[in-house]
Parts: structure tokens; C-alpha cells; sequence
């Protein structure tokens, strides 16, 4: 059995989700503040070293016709700045629409207090959240093609 983790990586935000491959349970973990690499790396390998943490699947964010823009770029030079500070695997999944399904699955940001618009705090906490979520999103599909595969480690 392996324990993973999924990343949503994106310009501000990585959303990150841990899953187990013998289960194929999955949850959304939290959302960091994108730094430098070497930020980053250190705190994920504090919540690998947490979580027991084995791989890790990085969305790659393709165009809708299935190929790799300026953001895939973008994700793959990152994960190579990040990767061999980590010492873990790195697989990679197609993360298309899975900020737009986590949307989905969460529903709109609550209104403000007064009903109105809700406020810039609100709002990030919502954006953080649907990070998280489509971090889990993206290591469940990676979760469920390798179950489909026979091979669930």
C-alpha cells in the first residue's frame, strides 16, 4: 500500500489532497501559499513525512484539446525545481476542469453577513477550499486509473 499526495498547483495557490492506493480514499488536506521551490518543497515534505507519504501526483493543467500550453510548462518547471528536493516519485495526471468540477461539488461562496456580496477574506478561504478539492479530484482519478490498470501500487 502507498500513500500519496495530490497537487493542484497553480500561480498563488497548491491545493493538496492525500489519498491511500490499497483504499483508493481520498480527502483534501489543506492549501499552501505558493513560494519558491525550495518553500514549497519544504512544506510538502513536511506533510509527506506527516502523512507517510510514498509519491506524488501533480495535475497538469492541459489545453481542451489535450495538449501542453504555457500553465502545463509552468507546473512541469516547477515540479522539477521541487522534485529532487522532495525524493519523491512524481506521477502526472490531466487536471482539465477539475477546479470547475470542484466548483461544482462545493457550490458558490456563502453570501456576506448582510447578504451581499461575500467578503475578500471569504472569498479566498473559498478559493483555498476548492483548491484542496480539486486536489482530490485529480489523485482520486490517478487512484481509480490505476485500480482500472490492476495496479493499485
Amino acid at each position: 500500500m502507498s500513500t500519496l499526495l495530490g497537487l493542484d498547483v497553480g500561480e498563488r495557490r497548491i491545493g493538496v489532497a492525500v489519498g491511500e492506493s490499497r483504499t483508493g480514499l481520498v480527502r483534501p488536506l489543506t492549501t499552501l501559499r505558493r513560494a519558491h521551490p525550495r518553500h514549497d518543497a519544504d512544506s510538502l515534505r513536511v506533510l509527506a513525512r506527516d502523512h507517510g507519504v510514498d509519491e506524488l501526483v501533480v495535475g497538469l493543467p492541459l489545453e481542451a484539446d489535450g495538449s501542453e500550453g504555457p500553465q502545463a510548462l509552468a507546473t512541469r518547471v516547477w515540479a522539477a525545481g521541487v522534485e529532487p528536493l522532495l525524493g519523491l516519485a512524481v506521477a502526472w495526471r490531466d487536471e482539465r476542469y477539475s477546479s470547475q468540477d470542484a466548483e461544482a461539488r462545493l457550490g458558490s461562496p456563502r453570501r456576506g453577513r448582510s447578504g451581499g456580496a461575500p467578503s475578500p477574506a471569504a472569498l479566498r478561504a473559498y478559493r483555498a477550499r476548492v483548491d484542496r478539492e480539486a486536489a482530490a479530484l485529480i489523485l482520486a482519478a490517478e487512484l481509480a486509473a490505476r485500480s482500472a490498470l490492476g495496479g493499485s501500487d
